[in-house]
């Protein structure tokens, strides 16, 4: 994946991301019985419930991409969701070691940006029932959640360190992902044909086209033809685009916008959505970011980069150390 200026976030641990969803588990009471967990660490008992909680939120996110598993790939998500509960547990169990609290407040704090997610109490309240959550449930698991990036940032985080050297030499060898390529910004009139319309319509729509263009050439402004003419959303905005490169736009347009030069205006343009006139108001030619521009940024990935490595050597070495017994049964490959 491409390095991308744009998508620098401020600076988290990655591995939490991956620990911490939505809500992190937490330890459940030894009296469960088998049949109702997957795992035990340290003879804390990770649920069924909770790795159905898991499984139920990256299925759907497959579903959504339309993805359909495997039999062979459900065995997988499996090995890897279980082993996510286990690496949680085991951080959390550190975090009470080295005697991390959370307060009330911290707790409280989290719910609320939470809730704000939803449009109403309802919908929060019945998401919580769909996970199978009580609203104390919640603010133990939340703050189980925020004992472990407590944890992760004091002993990870804070010592983590990337000098200047390390973010050039990146820079340096990986040259593609600090390029930008050619853009441009693009105004448009639009005068929509549906996909079954019929040959009367689309003769219509043409000659209300042609008329938009007759004007254009007699001197009228663009953007007010636009803002008068055009069908399309962008039509209040004078037909303003913004910027845009090679790939976002489809390709009938993007051949005639990407010929034009600024100020010049297209012929007819006939896409899937109807009939276009393009002008062109601007071209930014392909560049490279320079270090000193992406310097700060980039050190903040490359830290996280390392922080999650060394996290996940960390968990790794908190496994050998544990006693854990795992119950999940998958298909034989």
């Amino acid at each position: 994946m491409k390095f991308r200026l744009s998508s620098i976030m401020i600076l988290i641990v990655s591995i939490l991301m991956l620990l911490m969803p939505l809500v992190a588990p937490g330890a459940a009471k030894k009296t469960k019985p088998r049949i109702d967990r997957v795992a035990e660490v340290n003879g804390a008992v990770i649920t069924r419930a909770e790795f159905d909680r898991e499984m139920d939120r990256i299925i759907q996110r497959f579903n959504a991409a339309g993805h359909k598993l495997t039999a062979t790939q459900m065995d997988e998500v499996k090995k890897n969701v279980l082993d996510n509960l286990i690496a949680r547990e085991l951080l959390y169990q550190e975090s009470k070691r080295k005697g991390i609290t959370v307060d009330k407040a911290e707790v409280e704090k989290q719910i609320s940006e939470l809730r704000k997610k939803f449009p109403s109490e309802q919908a929060f309240t019945d998401t919580l029932k769909k996970m199978h959550l009580t609203r104390e449930s919640l603010k133990t698991q939340v703050e189980e959640g925020l004992a472990i990036q407590k944890l992760v940032d004091r002993e990870f985080v804070k010592k983590t360190v990337i000098s200047d050297a390390e973010a050039k030499k990146y820079y340096d060898e990986h040259p593609n992902l600090f390029k930008q390529p050619e853009k441009i910004r693009a105004r448009h009139i639009l005068i929509k044909v549906s996909q079954n319309a019929t040959k009367e319509e689309k003769e219509k729509a043409r000659k209300k086209i042609e008329d938009i263009r007759k004007k254009l050439k007699k001197g009228e402004d663009f953007s007010k033809l636009a803002r008068e003419y055009s069908e399309g959303p962008s039509g209040k905005n004078g037909g303003d685009l913004g910027y845009f490169t090679k790939g976002q736009m489809v390709q009938p347009f993007e051949q005639a916008a990407f010929s034009l030069k600024p100020g010049q205006v297209s012929d007819i343009v006939e896409t899937r959505y109807g009939y276009h006139l393009i002008k062109l108001v601007d071209r930014k030619p392909a560049t490279t970011v320079a270090f000193k521009d992406v310097k700060d940024q980039l050190e903040e990935y490359l830290k996280q980069e390392k922080v999650q490595k060394e996290v996940q050597q960390h968990v790794e070495a908190l496994r050998k150390q544990a006693s854990i017994k795992t119950y999940l049964k998958t298909k034989k490959k």
